[in-house]
Protein backbone atom coordinates (compact mmCIF):
# COMPACT_ATOMS: atom_id res chain seq x y z
CA UNK A 1 0.00 0.00 0.00
CA UNK A 2 1.19 3.32 -0.88
CA UNK A 3 0.46 6.30 1.48
CA UNK A 4 0.49 9.95 0.62
CA UNK A 5 1.95 13.14 2.79
CA UNK A 6 -0.09 14.25 5.56
CA UNK A 7 -1.57 10.69 6.10
CA UNK A 8 -1.34 9.09 9.72
CA UNK A 9 -0.45 5.25 9.66
CA UNK A 10 -0.02 2.71 11.54
CA UNK A 11 3.83 0.70 11.94
CA UNK A 12 5.29 -1.18 14.26
CA UNK A 13 7.71 0.37 16.33
CA UNK A 14 10.52 -1.88 17.68
CA UNK A 15 11.80 -1.54 21.60
CA UNK A 16 15.83 -1.41 21.80
CA UNK A 17 15.60 -3.66 25.04
CA UNK A 18 12.77 -6.28 24.17
CA UNK A 19 12.36 -8.43 21.15
CA UNK A 20 8.71 -7.16 20.26
CA UNK A 21 6.89 -4.17 18.85
CA UNK A 22 3.98 -1.76 19.11
CA UNK A 23 1.70 -0.36 16.97
CA UNK A 24 2.13 2.87 16.80
CA UNK A 25 0.91 5.83 14.84
CA UNK A 26 3.23 7.72 12.43
CA UNK A 27 2.87 10.86 10.37
CA UNK A 28 3.85 10.17 6.00
CA UNK A 29 6.25 13.45 5.32
CA UNK A 30 7.44 11.98 1.99
CA UNK A 31 5.48 12.55 -1.72
CA UNK A 32 3.48 9.65 -2.92
CA UNK A 33 6.04 9.79 -5.56
CA UNK A 34 8.82 8.93 -3.81
CA UNK A 35 6.75 6.40 -1.31
CA UNK A 36 6.44 4.53 -4.76
CA UNK A 37 9.94 3.85 -4.47
CA UNK A 38 9.05 1.07 -2.29
CA UNK A 39 10.32 3.21 1.15
CA UNK A 40 8.38 5.94 2.99
CA UNK A 41 9.46 8.99 5.25
CA UNK A 42 7.73 9.29 8.73
CA UNK A 43 7.64 11.38 11.66
CA UNK A 44 6.70 9.52 15.05
CA UNK A 45 3.38 10.49 17.08
CA UNK A 46 3.34 10.42 20.52
CA UNK A 47 1.49 11.16 23.65
CA UNK A 48 4.64 12.50 24.52
CA UNK A 49 3.31 12.03 28.16
CA UNK A 50 6.61 11.06 29.89
CA UNK A 51 8.73 13.97 27.85
CA UNK A 52 8.80 16.67 25.90
CA UNK A 53 11.08 17.57 23.16
CA UNK A 54 11.88 21.21 20.83
CA UNK A 55 9.48 20.96 17.99
CA UNK A 56 6.41 18.72 19.18
CA UNK A 57 3.66 20.01 17.69
CA UNK A 58 -0.05 18.97 19.06
CA UNK A 59 -2.22 17.58 16.76
CA UNK A 60 -5.59 19.63 17.21
CA UNK A 61 -7.87 17.43 14.79
CA UNK A 62 -7.61 14.20 16.31
CA UNK A 63 -10.76 13.29 14.32
CA UNK A 64 -9.38 14.22 10.86
CA UNK A 65 -5.85 12.20 12.18
CA UNK A 66 -7.73 9.21 13.25
CA UNK A 67 -6.58 9.46 16.58
CA UNK A 68 -8.19 8.49 19.85
CA UNK A 69 -6.81 10.84 22.04
CA UNK A 70 -3.97 13.60 22.36
CA UNK A 71 -1.19 13.46 20.34
CA UNK A 72 2.08 15.20 19.63
CA UNK A 73 4.00 14.49 16.29
CA UNK A 74 7.70 14.95 17.37
CA UNK A 75 10.83 15.04 15.28
CA UNK A 76 12.04 11.45 15.42
CA UNK A 77 11.93 10.52 11.85
CA UNK A 78 12.67 7.38 10.10
CA UNK A 79 12.45 6.03 6.67
CA UNK A 80 10.26 2.62 6.15
CA UNK A 81 9.91 -0.35 3.83
CA UNK A 82 6.53 0.03 2.83
CA UNK A 83 5.28 -3.54 3.51
CA UNK A 84 5.62 -3.05 7.19
CA UNK A 85 3.11 -0.04 7.28
CA UNK A 86 -0.07 -1.71 8.62
CA UNK A 87 -3.02 0.63 7.73
CA UNK A 88 -4.24 4.22 7.25
CA UNK A 89 -5.88 5.73 10.43
CA UNK A 90 -6.35 8.89 8.77
CA UNK A 91 -4.91 12.30 7.59
CA UNK A 92 -3.93 15.57 9.02
CA UNK A 93 -6.21 18.35 9.06
CA UNK A 94 -5.57 21.52 7.31
CA UNK A 95 -4.06 23.51 10.24
CA UNK A 96 -1.90 20.51 11.81
CA UNK A 97 -0.44 20.33 8.15
CA UNK A 98 0.35 24.15 8.18
CA UNK A 99 1.35 23.68 11.71
CA UNK A 100 4.31 20.60 10.74
CA UNK A 101 5.34 22.87 7.63
CA UNK A 102 6.26 25.77 10.21
CA UNK A 103 7.72 23.68 12.69
CA UNK A 104 9.82 21.70 9.78
CA UNK A 105 10.85 25.17 8.51
CA UNK A 106 11.81 26.12 11.88
CA UNK A 107 14.00 23.12 12.94
CA UNK A 108 14.74 21.31 9.76
CA UNK A 109 14.75 22.71 6.91
CA UNK A 110 16.25 26.43 7.75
Amino acid sequence: MVFKRWDVAIVPFPFIDRPADKKRPALVLSSEEFNLGGYTVMAMITTGANSVWMGDIPITDLDSAGLPHDCLIRWKVMTLDNRIIQKRAGSLGATDQANVEASMRKYIVA
